[in-house]
């Protein structure tokens, strides 16, 4: 094992000393597209930093009410003051713990889902007008339902899987339906049960939509958790959004919205990491 670990090594050396250099015009282009990148970059920090200098400017000189907008400089002391009482650690974990959940309900029961309407065509034409409907409707109507049902508690729980479960599903199973058909032909034809040709050809072949799902279900799950926060939970950034809001304490909601960005920039680059490793494995 060790020598053909080291044998493999020696090719992989051999194979990229050998490799020719790139070509001038390849390589000008390689350092255009890094120049670019930087650019992006650089543009996006000055972009933000043009708004909070603006945000600061305009609420110091009265232009806008500093007791409604607060200011960017008063979101920091608040930051360290929630955080050394430990308020904000607790509600950002509560808020992260409920998004986490609901997430992963709602993924597990979306493709379960997309997979019977894949495998009954009878299941499917029974249920997708209902799915419809309910994808349709707006999702703020069930907080109080969840609210007898599941608690106070669970009621956001409820609130990340509604908000999220029904365009997962719908996703999902267009991205089933999108399989090659020429595929599962050659599946059927090398005698291969639905079963297989489920997991065998169409999970792997959905991928990419399995991936588009998870980055749009993220942020629909975060969605729905704050949304049960501000109705009916004691604990999470949208329970200290909304009670910063009725005590007129601005700096606190804005500490809780810039926290609630940073969580959800932080979830969405976890996905989108986990897309670009799974992307070099299949394209390896």
């Amino acid at each position: 094992m060790v020598t053909n670990t080291r044998a493999g090594a020696l090719r992989r050396t051999v194979n990229d000393a050998s490799a020719p250099p790139p070509s001038p015009a390849y390589a000008a282009w390689l350092r255009g597209e890094a120049r670019r990148a930087n650019l992006i970059s650089m543009t996006r920090a000055v972009l933000l930093v043009a708004v909070l200098v603006l945000w600061e400017v305009l609420a110091r000189t009265h232009v806008v009410n500093p007791m409604l907008t607060s200011y960017p400089s008063a979101v920091w002391p608040t930051f360290l003051e929630l955080m050394s009482t430990g308020d904000l650690p607790g509600h950002t974990w509560a808020t992260f713990r409920a998004t986490i959940i609901g997430f992963t309900v709602s993924m597990a029961a979306g493709v379960a889902i997309a997979a019977l309407l894949w495998w009954s065509g009878f299941a499917y034409k029974v249920l997708d007008p209902f799915l419809v409907v309910a994808n349709a409707m707006p999702k703020i109507a069930f907080v109080p339902i969840f609210y007898i049902w599941l608690g106070s508690e669970y009621s956001v729980y409820g609130m990340a899987v509604a908000i999220s479960v029904f365009i997962t599903i719908m996703v999902v199973f267009e991205g089933f339906r999108g399989i090659d058909p020429n595929k599962i032909k050659l599946a059927l034809t090398l005698g291969a049960s639905k079963w297989q040709i489920l997991t065998l050809v169409v999970l792997p072949g959905s991928v990419p939509t399995l991936l588009a799902a998870l980055k749009v279900n993220i942020g629909l799950a975060l969605v729905g958790v704050i949304v049960g926060e501000f109705q009916s939970a004691s604990e999470g950034l949208g329970f200290l959004i909304i009670n910063g809001s009725q005590v007129f304490k601005l700096n606190i909601v804005m500490t809780a919205i810039v926290v609630l960005a940073v969580l959800s920039g932080v979830m969405y680059l976890a996905i989108a990491r986990l897309e670009k490793a799974t992307v070099r494995r299949y394209s390896a």
